[in-house]
């Protein structure tokens, strides 16, 4: 069996920094591609960030320049850095492992970003 453990969300105000971080254990095969994708009251899920086995990365426009994605391959964990925080940041953050054959999801993480 698979788990996601996700931790480092928590309030902060407009301009600050938090650091997310996701650690995949159990039975995984080569993970193709971690990532974050975060959901608002109201809204549909969106990715955030993620990256490739190979490095590749994908951010969304309105985090690039804020947010950074990186990941350990060692140790099944991708981080999110988040700087310049804005009250339009406040979700619930979702870390998402995919490989070959499996999609699997963390239980979410509540980022609260107060004006």
């Amino acid at each position: 069996q698979v788990q996601l453990v996700e931790s480092g969300g928590g309030v902060v105000q407009a301009g600050g920094s938090l650091r997310l971080s996701c650690v995949a254990s159990g039975s995984i095969s080569r993970i193709n591609v971690m990532g974050w994708y975060r959901q608002a009251p109201g809204k549909q899920r969106e990715l955030v960030a993620r990256i490739a086995w190979s490095g590749i990365i994908d951010y969304a426009d309105s985090v690039k320049g804020r947010f950074t994605i990186s990941r350990d391959n060692a140790k099944n964990t991708v981080y999110l850095q988040m700087n310049s925080l804005k009250p339009e940041d406040t979700a619930v953050y979702y870390c998402n492992i995919a490989g070959p054959l499996y999609d699997y999801w963390g239980q979410g993480t509540q980022v609260t970003v107060s004006s």
